[in-house]
């Protein structure tokens, strides 16, 4: 099955589902009160996720591929086994070692309130990267994920026989989501005049010089192809160019209600985000910069907006309601897209994901869990101020819970274990970034 019929049998599927959801025939229900979901409850807290794998990135280049083979003929040069477990020790005992001098600064800028502060390291987020299982398994911003799936979209049209179904997905994908709308809302009207009135001859030609033609179909891209799948061919008629349908060239193992069904469908490629995961070393999580993408505003107009706040605080000087005091929080929360998470572990490294503020607690869970060299390990994560979460908070968005644009939460065991030990998986403590 190509990667298109199965983008649409996952919709369908989803729809199916949905209208099950509605309509009932999943199965008898239980009641929440009852034992056996009280017993269900009790037993686990949070379910088992799958285990997190991170997707391949982008092909390295020749001269990443040379100095990645120099470093590996160095390393079986030495033919010293013991290499990888070395630089693990050196990353625990580095970080341990930060610590250590974190605890004594902050007991130095305690006695002494005129100690000079040392500059604070900072790990800025360059860009939010996305994943598009349907095309391919690159990392990429959203910017090259479009001209990406332009490009697939295009070579499917090409090459398979689904012209109809791409042709769907170039419309939703390839233009502006009004011209979309307007091109499917246009072209749905000429398929339902033909199904509903097979035998006027009207309804089976579109004059292309028509206005309503020419500004909401013509020139959007994948419509005509779209219509030629359907059954239309251009056609030449006392000097005016017609569309002319017909019954014989629809495309094989399709009618037009299908097509209609197919095109009212049709939506655009979702693009995954990714975790884009970080182990920091303490020095490098003191100080955060994001980027551009996390704000839903531009930058100049997200200095205006600051402007305008400093200066209204200025020439205000009143007191604020606790309503008042939410409304503005609120609206400081909704300049953000997305929320940078950090995870400080016992040891004092740190791990960062980059989340959407619509994604839920359960899914930061998720993540950490995914990252655990024991992932059966039961642990709870914690805010800065000894805050924990409750069962219900697992089910909430981060924007509901406050925890953007960036946060720091405490991973902390349930049961006894060696502060010093490794919790991450080896392979991403060799994500740990050089000063």
């Amino acid at each position: 099955m190509s990667k298109i019929k199965q983008f649409f049998k996952k919709k369908k599927d989803e729809a199916a589902f949905k209208f099950k959801l509605g309509g009932g025939s999943l199965g008898q229900g239980h009641s929440l009160s009852s034992s056996e979901a009280g017993t269900s409850s009790s037993q686990t807290r949070r379910p088992n996720y799958e285990e997190y794998i991170p997707p391949k990135r982008k092909e390295l280049s020749n001269e990443a591929k040379a100095a990645a083979e120099a470093a590996l003929a160095r390393i079986e040069k030495r033919g010293d086994p013991k290499t990888l477990n070395t630089s693990l020790a050196a990353i625990k005992a580095r970080a341990r070692q930060e610590l250590q001098a974190e605890a004594a600064a902050l007991r130095q800028e305690a006695a002494s309130a005129n100690i000079e502060k040392t500059a604070e390291a900072s790990t800025n987020v360059a860009s939010i990267f996305y994943r598009c299982p349907l095309v391919s398994e690159e990392i990429l911003p959203k910017k090259e994920w479009r001209n990406k799936i332009k490009e697939f979209l295009y070579q499917q049209l090409e090459t398979s026989d689904e012209k109809a179904l791409t042709s769907c997905l170039i419309i939703q994908n390839c233009n502006t989501k009004e011209k979309a709308e307007a091109c499917v809302q246009t072209i749905c009207k000429y398929l339902e005049n033909i199904i509903n009135h097979p035998n006027e001859e009207k309804y089976c030609s579109i004059r292309m010089s028509n206005r309503i033609f020419s500004e909401k179909v013509r020139y959007v891209e994948g419509a005509q192809d779209f219509l030629n799948a359907c059954g239309f061919r251009e056609i030449l008629l006392d000097n005016e160019q017609f569309l002319i349908w017909s019954k014989d060239n629809i495309e094989k193992d399709y009618d037009l209600p299908s097509l209609l069904e197919a095109l009212k469908n049709a939506e655009q490629i979702h693009l995954e985000l990714d975790r884009n995961i970080k182990v920091l070393l303490p020095s490098q999580a003191k100080s955060v910069t994001l980027p551009d993408d996390f704000y839903r505003i531009s930058p100049e107009e997200l200095k205006r907006e600051q402007q305008m706040r400093t200066e209204a605080i200025e020439n205000a000087q009143i007191l604020k309601t606790k309503a008042m005091r939410d409304r503005e929080e609120q609206r400081a929360m909704r300049m953000y897209k997305y929320a940078l998470i950090r995870v400080k572990f016992p040891n004092g490294l740190y791990i960062q994901g980059t989340f959407n503020v619509y994604d839920k607690l359960a899914d930061v869970y998720e993540f950490v869990q995914s990252c655990l060299q024991t992932e059966s390990m039961d642990f709870n994560l914690l805010l800065a101020n000894d805050g924990k979460f409750s069962e219900s908070d697992m089910d909430k968005t981060l924007f509901d819970l406050r925890l953007i644009p960036n946060v720091v939460l405490l991973f902390t065991t349930v049961g006894e274990v060696d502060s010093d030990c490794n919790f991450l998986k080896e392979d991403l403590l060799l994500l740990v970034q050089d000063m």
